[in-house]
């Protein structure tokens, strides 16, 4: 009796903690049970080797060892015993390690114990406790339900979604009222695939030169994270609010816009991102859009010139409207940045503006993606009063971005760029080291297998080394670096000029061979210690 108990809490125990896995993927797709089944669907084969292996594996182990046993002990008590204990810690163990390898994994956006996540905590438990104490009654083992942790997970999800849904409408509907109550309010919403974040810090920063200014911090760009910014930060002191507006789906942006009602629009850029949650492109296209048509008869929207999706919302767009690009594409833009340059103290470009207005800029950000931004930025600072002079002083002021083509100085120079996801920006930034001098050095893992066609993407990587890289240093497993080192050698870069190792320690002992004072070593894509 005393083990039936201590099996049954130590089973459940091991149950939460493998959904610890399952409700940061959970969390990673906002909490939307649709993308949370098409995550399962998308890792189903590795649920099935540990969760269904494991909770199987387990109980047949429970049945099968006392008969085992039976060949070396014949005290019945005392071989059940023994077979009992064995088959739990064996199980809690493999349950453990399960737990501590998917805890090792690098993400991009580490699991947060919201409140929200801890109700689901709370939900989960209990069910963990009334599944393997209904399998106990039934003389099953409780193995099992860690077989179905994942759906388990799903079912804890669809029971918490009304609770949620009415906790959420609270919370949307206060900050709604306090947003009407000021009038007096710049309030400014920026979307689009790639580039929202930074062009909301950098736009932040050079609008806090002349107005007090709110922006939801980090990647805060769901209603809920809106909601919670605007009811806990939002003072009367601050002029200025910046919503950055993140979308999953076709709709999402237009609930964004109900709440905030910004007054100014920034598209920064439109790509394939979140597809099997999208679509199409064409469905991205109109879920950007639904930005602009939310703007108020007396509103602006601005647009990153991209020779693409962008330029065809800037021809659609009935408002008031600007664009911005970084040359050669943007010659009859609003704001143009023209002669670009990199190097080892940021970034050199001129700003002019389609009124006359001009000035000379640096910054300690890197990238053409960057210098968009900063054009972007600058053309609704100006709109909004700002100098052309005002507007350079605050771009040298520009902080740069945590892994996000970082410069580093140093006897040799780093760019640490290890939170890029993407292929286009993996080819910004090797163009950005191909300005640098000395020995250029890449060290990467290449792009995560979690990603659509990744095999395909990695190899592309590969190919787009050979003009701009000297020696790359490929980290991970042979198998899994293999598509990027294919695509190096396709070009025909010398094979000795690159080296594959297991992990980031190795990676370090390897640029300590070959890395000189003077060289350039770009950190690309997630390379930890970097």
């Amino acid at each position: 009796m005393l083990f039936d108990a201590v099996e049954m809490v130590a089973v459940a125990l091991c149950c939460v903690i493998a959904s610890v896995h399952c409700v940061h993927a959970f969390q990673k797709e906002r909490y939307r049970l649709p993308a949370y089944r098409q995550w399962l669907r998308r890792t189903q084969d590795r649920y099935l080797k540990e969760n269904v292996a494991t909770g199987f594996a387990a109980s047949l182990l429970s049945w099968y060892l006392p008969m085992l046993l039976s060949l070396f002990i014949s005290v019945e008590s005392t071989r059940t015993a023994v077979a009992n204990w064995v088959t739990l810690v064996g199980f809690a163990v493999v349950a453990i390690a399960f737990a501590l390898i998917h805890q090792a994994e690098p993400a991009k956006k580490p699991l947060v114990l919201t409140m929200r996540a801890r109700r689901l905590f709370v939900v989960l438990t209990v069910l963990y406790a009334g599944a393997v104490l209904l399998l106990n009654l039934l003389s099953i083992p409780p193995y099992i339900a860690y077989a179905g942790v994942p759906f388990i997970v799903l079912l804890g999800g669809r029971i918490m979604d009304p609770v949620e849904g009415r906790i959420n409408a609270g919370f949307y509907e206060e900050a709604r009222r306090k947003l009407a109550a000021r009038g007096d309010l710049i309030k400014i919403g920026i979307t689009g695939s790639y580039g929202k974040t930074q062009t909301k810090f950098i736009l932040r920063e050079i609008l806090s030169r002349k107005y007090e200014v709110l922006a939801t911090p980090a990647s805060f760009n769901t209603a809920m994270g809106l909601s919670r910014v605007i009811n806990d930060s939002l003072e009367p002191k601050h002029q200025v609010f910046i919503a950055e507006m993140g979308a999953q789906h076709v709709g999402d942006i237009k609930h964004l816009v109900r709440l905030v009602k910004p007054k100014y629009g920034m598209i920064t850029s439109i790509g394939p991102q979140h597809l099997d949650t999208f679509g199409s492109i064409a469905n991205v296209v109109e879920t950007k859009n639904e930005l602009i048509e939310g703007l108020p008869e007396d509103g602006a929207a601005f647009f990153a010139s991209d020779c693409g999706y962008t330029d065809r919302l800037f021809a659609r767009c009935p408002r008031e409207k600007y664009n911005a690009a970084v040359e050669p594409a943007g010659e009859d833009c609003y704001m143009r940045a023209s002669e670009l340059s990199f190097g080892p103290d940021g970034a050199r470009f001129v700003l002019t503006c389609a009124d006359g207005g001009r000035v000379r800029c640096h910054t300690r950000l890197l990238g053409r993606f960057n210098v968009q931004n900063i054009a972007l930025s600058a053309a609704l600072a100006h709109r909004l009063g700002m100098s052309m002079e005002e507007i350079g002083a605050a771009i040298a002021q520009l902080a740069p971005f945590d892994r996000k083509l970082h410069l580093i100085p140093g006897g040799r120079t780093t760019i640490d760029d290890t939170l890029n996801a993407s292929l286009e920006g993996a080819a910004e930034a090797f163009n950005v080291l191909s300005e640098f001098p000395g020995r250029r050095i890449v060290v990467t893992p290449g792009l995560s297998a979690d990603l659509p066609k990744a095999e395909e993407m990695n190899y592309a990587l590969g190919t787009q080394m050979k003009a701009c890289v000297d020696f790359a240093i490929l980290v991970g497993d042979r198998r899994a670096v293999r598509p990027i080192l294919k695509g190096i050698l396709s070009t025909g870069f010398p094979r000795s000029a690159v080296r594959v190792v297991a992990d980031s320690d190795d990676a370090e002992a390897a640029l300590d061979e070959v890395a000189s004072e003077g060289d350039t070593v770009l950190y690309e894509c997630e390379c930890e210690e970097a």
